[in-house]
């Protein structure tokens, strides 16, 4: 399926009812459907997700390379999405632990940037959090989930257009333009 374009409504996807099956399940604002038989109200809301920026005592930024799609090959942040009932700093510190294997001891919040996420055909709309974090050694640094490498790069060396995701293209400029 290709991916939404800004002018079609985020539950496109969408066709039924998910309370009662109904197809009468049509456009009720910008942000939700509705159904015309039961009355149920589904809201498109965004899915949370962190993305960390880690560095070494060299001062290098660890990258990731994206093991699966969307951008699959790509570079990308350490992170991932928000478990419900969890906080974005518990999920900076499972994320971090799941991918590479590492144990964060701080983790500091950035700021956050709107992403479009394709997956399974759908277009999921996120807020990607970003985060900075310590980590308590290198030593255990191992790629893993759905990370296919990870690796230091020297932030003189980093290229945004290598990374995958427009967010975090957004969020590498940004952080490159802060400690330059």
């Amino acid at each position: 399926m290709p991916s939404k374009t800004p002018t079609e409504h985020p539950l496109t996807t969408f066709i039924a009812c998910p309370a009662c099956g109904s197809h009468h399940w049509v456009i009720n604002n910008e942000k939700s459907k509705r159904c015309q038989d039961c009355g149920f109200v589904y809201y498109g809301n965004m899915s949370a997700a962190v993305a960390v920026f880690i560095r070494n005592d060299k001062g290098e930024l660890l990258v990731c390379r994206r093991k699966k799609a969307p951008a699959a090959g790509t570079l990308d942040l350490p992170g991932g999405f928000v478990d419900i009932g969890e906080t974005a700093e518990e999920a900076v510190i499972r994320e971090i632990n799941e991918e590479l294997g590492l144990q964060v001891t701080k983790a500091t919040y950035l700021g956050s940037l709107p992403n479009n996420y394709l997956y399974s055909g759908m277009v999921i709309h996120t807020l990607d959090l970003l985060f900075s974090a310590n980590v308590a050694s290198f030593d255990t640094l191992k790629a893993d989930d759905d990370v296919s490498e990870a690796f230091f790069l020297p932030l003189n060396t980093i290229s945004p257009d290598d990374f995958g995701l427009d967010s975090i293209k957004k969020g590498i400029i940004a952080f490159l333009k802060a400690t330059v």
